[in-house]
């Protein structure tokens, strides 16, 4: 397993050993100990999700916060989608950067986003099964977000615009500008 940092602290792209033969292939998809010697830290997670969405669909930029943040190991089961995680922790040396990984069942990387990141990601082949382990139990109370397409995070999503799927949820988020501005009261 190859644990590689990223421009945003404590946000690891992690990369399984393959093994394959003639029968097909074998991966551990997550060992606790291998990765907390290599990142430093500790993470106990306690509820999986999956999704299907087609292509165009943008999901996110979603967090939570406060004693309902949560960590998320993230990847795809089938299909491709561009992930991405913008850290919005004050007190962080990489507050306001993002990281952006292609994730695909070929490739059977995985990102793991830190508690204090927005999180989000664009379904660039036909359909995507994307698979999730979080720290935390979600709670609707505790969930933040700010719209995918605000141009102040100037992300490219990789879809064209006329194509892009969004929620409501997502339509009708904060600006990066007004949730940079809150962040300091969602995060103590």
């Amino acid at each position: 397993m190859k644990i590689e940092k990223t421009a945003i602290q404590d946000c690891f792209i992690i990369e399984p050993s393959v093994f394959e033969d003639a029968r097909g292939y074998f991966f551990e998809s997550f060992n606790l100990a291998k990765f907390s010697e290599s990142s430093g830290l500790q993470v106990d997670f306690v509820q999986d999700n999956q999704s299907l969405s087609s292509y165009g669909v943008v999901r996110g930029m979603h967090a939570q916060i406060g004693d309902y943040a949560q960590a998320k190991l993230v990847r795809v089961l089938q299909g491709e989608v561009l992930d991405v995680a913008v850290d919005f922790r004050r007190n962080s040396p990489s507050f306001g950067k993002k990281v952006e990984v292609l994730l695909s069942e070929s490739n059977r990387r995985q990102l793991f986003i830190p508690r204090g990141c927005l999180h989000g990601f664009s379904v660039l082949s036909e359909s995507a099964v994307f698979f999730y382990k979080c720290d935390n139990y979600y709670n609707k109370i505790a969930e933040v977000g700010v719209n995918p397409l605000d141009l102040d995070l100037q992300i490219d999503w990789r879809v064209p615009e006329h194509k892009i799927l969004l929620s409501d949820k997502d339509i009708n988020a904060s600006t990066w500008q007004d949730f940079n501005e809150t962040s300091n009261k969602l995060t103590s």
